[in-house]
Parts: structure tokens; C-alpha cells; sequence
């Protein structure tokens, strides 16, 4: 109780005028953002073990006996609510976790109330509980961890479940919550491969697009969209708009110029993208619409080893989509366009075509997104296609080489940083990739590891792994 006390004391002192913090340098800024991150962090976990705690205290089992019916709330998750000023989402989770960690800290011990020996009722989580306990672990890392992973089915045990789990708090603790959900449903795709093909179904099976007329005579288009769908309307949509988004830089100067064309247009980005698919529209039902954009048809990038392709058993990857597809899909989708194949040793290395030409040539663009998985930046999330092709030896300062091994794709925004801002990336001996920060950021210049996020070489370094 007095270290409660003695905690808000604290929080109350700290300084919450504007001025306080615009005098600060812009290392002591940095300082104190993470320190208090880490403190909100720790407070965090704490109301999470509270919420647990009164959770249990309001089981159905105590009926209006409860702590929170006491109260006056039918849940543990609206006492939060009403008592912390929270968002209903946040007290859920923050009941979730702390139940679960609740769980795991008294697994085999005798309930006070109910006299019975507790069991923990999701034990392939206790990795996650006790990264939680040792602050390893963020309250919304362990709902991401929770959410993505699922639970056991007959074809995915709990011992694989609580092994994926454990691998992910020692891996992916410091990744951003979003990050980790996604991870961890990678992780799940990759366990229960036979049950990618039903999700796929039942995402597919929510598709659906509403028109609906507004009162002020505007009308309103609501399209939700499954994620091949969604590949292909993207594909469309980053033509019209990807310049005036900051997209890729163009080199052909067909390219160019029409990117110059969207740059200079007055309308914005919402305006182009309904104009361009208003004149989509047009073009589809009265003539052929393929020159409409000037490169043919959308281009959708599916990815898939040849061992599973030929089989017709494991994952495929749909490019700027995280989750995965079915074999049968890539099969179908590869009935109607064109196929290439991409080959890597067991090193992850792909083709090299040396130094006679500057630019990447397509086939190596190609090998570069399926090693990379798009923008190799720690937390960026931008997909192959938003991609250029960096040499890390650049080509004019380093006499850099254009071969798949000293190229990584950067989005345009971590391109120019790394040109512009001393950031560097260097290659070791295993083939790792590892950014150099500049000295004004970090003195000691320590490495960052850059690791690819490509779930289609994963698939490959399983296979050869399984021999």
C-alpha cells in the first residue's frame, strides 16, 4: 500500500508544464521518454494483477457476493471501467491478463473460497506469465501474444502452443503490440497449416459491399474486403495515389512522368483514388480496361515454396497481406498469371548479376522481396511493392556491386535516411544484415539487427530444416 502511496506521490511531482520539456536537450528528451515508458510499463503490469485479482473475487461461482456485483457491476471488466476511467477494451485485457497470470502464480495451490486446487485454465500460457511477472513482458504484448497464438485444437497441442509462446516472449518482447499479434498468428498459421485453408473460407464468406444514400445527398460505399480481394483492389488503388503518398521513385520516364502528373494534381489523396475508380468503372462496363492505368491488369504477388506448390500441402503468401493462404489458392491464382521461379541456397542467398548495371534488375527486385518481406527497417511495416531496392555499398561512394546480396529493400522514407542521415547497414559473414546508427544518435554506434520479415523464406527455412 505505502509503495502505491509513495508511486503517485511521485507521478504528482512530475513536472506538467509545456515549458519543462521544450527546455530539455534532445538526449535528455529521449531519456526521459523512455523512462517514462518504462514506467508506465511496470504500472501497467501492477493494475494488471489488480484486475485479476478483483476478477477472481467476482467469479460467477460468488453470484451477487462478488467484489464488483457488491459494487454494483455485473462484471469485473465494467467495475474497471466505472472505478479507473479506462476504455471498456483496456479493462478486458487488463482482466485477461491478470487472470492469466493470476492463474499461473497459483497453479496447484488450495482456493481460499472454493477449497478446490487451482488449475490454470490456459497452461500453454504460463511463458507469457511469467514474462509478464518479470517485466519482460507489456500487458498489451501478452494480449497480443494470447490473441494471435489461439487455443489447442486437435491438430495444434497445447505443448506446441506453450513452445510458440515461449519462443515469442524471448524473441519478440520488445516488438510493438501490433507487431507481436502478428507474429504470433504467424506463429499459429505455421503450426495448424491445414487450418489456414478454413480461415481463408470464412474470411472470404464476410466480403461485402453496401451502398448506402446519405440525407444531404451524398452517398457512402462501404466495401470489406477478404485479403486476395484486397491484394488486387490495393494494387489499383496504390497506382493512383502512391506518389502523392510518398511511394516508390520512378526511373522509366513514362513512370516518371505520370508520377509528376499525380504529384501535381490539386485533388487529394481520397479525391484521386474515388475519381480513379469512378473512370475504373466506366471503363469496365462500357470498354476494355486494361490500358486504363497504363500497366494492364493489377499485379498480385504470390509467394510459395516449390517443395509445397508441388505437393499441394503448406502456406502460401499473398504480398502487403499477413495472413496466410491455402496451396489451392496459389494454384488457382497461378492458372491465371504468369509463374517464376526464384531460387536460394540454403544460405538464403539469391541471384547476383554483379556490377555492369546500377539499378536491380526485375528478377533480382523480385528475389529481394521474397527474402526481405518488404521494408527491412526495425517497426516498419511497408510491403515489398512500397519497396526500393538500397545497395548497402552504395554504388557511386563504395563502388558497391548490384547483387541481391549487398541489396535490402527500403521504403522510400528509410531509403533517404539511410542517404541522407548517416544511418548505415553492413553485411557479416553469416549474411546478416545489421543497421549502423550515425554518432549524433548513438555515440557507441551499437548494431541493430535487421531481420527479414518475408513469412515465405520462413516456409523455406522450415522445409529445409524438416529435410
Amino acid at each position: 500500500m505505502e509503495l502505491y502511496r509513495a508511486a503517485v506521490e511521485a507521478v504528482e511531482a512530475l513536472p506538467v508544464d509545456v515549458s519543462a520539456y521544450q527546455e530539455l536537450g534532445e538526449a535528455a528528451l529521449l531519456e526521459v521518454n523512455l523512462l517514462a515508458a518504462t514506467a508506465s510499463k511496470g504500472l501497467s503490469g501492477s493494475k494488471a494483477l489488480i484486475a485479476g485479482e478483483i476478477a477472481h473475487r467476482s467469479t460467477p461461482a460468488l453470484g451477487l457476493q462478488g467484489l464488483a456485483q457488491r459494487a454494483g457491476h455485473r462484471t469485473p471488466a465494467q467495475f474497471m471501467v466505472a472505478t479507473n476511467g479506462v476504455t471498456g477494451r483496456e479493462a478486458v485485457i487488463a482482466v485477461r491478463v491478470g487472470t492469466l497470470a493470476r492463474e499461473a502464480a497459483t497453479a496447484g495451490q488450495v482456493d481460499r473460497a472454493t477449497r478446490e486446487v487451482a488449475v490454470p485454465s490456459q497452461p500453454w500460457l504460463a511463458p507469457v506469465a511469467a514474462a509478464l511477472a518479470a517485466r519482460e513482458l507489456s500487458v498489451e504484448g501478452a494480449e497480443a501474444i494470447r490473441a494471435g497464438l489461439g487455443e489447442p485444437t486437435t491438430a495444434v497441442t497445447a505443448d506446441a502452443l506453450r513452445a510458440a509462446a515461449s519462443r515469442l516472449c524471448r524473441d519478440g518482447a520488445s516488438l510493438p503490440p501490433d507487431h507481436l499479434f502478428r507474429a504470433a498468428r504467424e506463429a499459429r498459421d505455421e503450426l495448424d497449416v491445414d487450418g489456414v485453408k478454413l480461415r481463408e473460407a470464412e474470411r472470404r464468406a464476410k466480403r461485402s459491399l453496401t451502398f448506402t444514400t446519405l440525407p444531404d445527398g451524398m452517398s457512402r460505399l462501404v466495401w470489406v474486403m477478404d485479403p486476395e480481394t484486397a491484394v488486387t483492389v490495393k494494387d489499383v488503388f496504390d497506382r493512383l495515389t502512391s506518389p502523392k503518398r510518398g511511394g516508390v521513385r520512378f526511373v522509366a520516364d513514362a513512370e516518371k512522368t505520370k508520377a509528376a502528373r499525380i504529384l501535381e494534381d490539386t485533388r487529394t489523396v481520397a479525391q484521386l483514388a474515388s475519381d480513379g475508380f469512378e473512370q475504373l468503372l466506366r471503363a469496365g462496363a462500357d470498354s476494355d480496361s486494361r490500358r486504363l492505368l497504363g500497366s494492364g491488369a493489377p499485379v498480385v504477388r504470390v509467394t510459395a515454396t516449390r517443395t509445397a506448390f508441388a505437393s499441394g500441402h503448406g502456406l502460401g503468401r499473398l504480398d502487403g497481406q499477413s495472413d496466410p493462404v491455402s496451396i489451392s489458392t496459389v494454384q488457382r491464382l497461378t492458372c491465371t498469371g504468369a509463374t517464376e521461379e526464384v531460387t536460394f541456397d540454403r544460405a538464403g542467398r539469391a541471384l547476383d548479376v554483379g556490377r555492369e548495371q546500377r539499378t536491380f534488375t526485375r528478377r533480382q527486385r523480385e528475389a529481394l522481396a521474397v527474402r526481405d518481406g518488404g521494408c527491412m527497417m526495425p517497426d516498419c511495416q511497408r510491403p515489398p511493392s512500397w519497396c526500393e531496392a538500397h545497395h548497402i555499398r552504395f554504388w557511386g561512394r563504395d563502388h558497391g556491386p548490384t547483387n541481391t546480396a549487398d541489396g535490402i529493400l527500403l521504403c522510400k522514407h528509410h531509403h533517404l535516411l539511410a542517404h541522407n542521415n548517416g544511418w548505415e547497414i553492413k553485411r557479416d559473414q553469416t549474411d546478416a544484415y545489421w543497421l549502423i546508427p550515425p554518432p549524433d544518435r548513438d555515440s557507441r554506434q551499437i548494431p541493430i539487427p535487421l531481420r527479414s520479415k518475408s513469412p515465405a523464406l520462413r516456409d523455406l527455412a522450415r522445409e529445409a530444416a524438416a529435410g
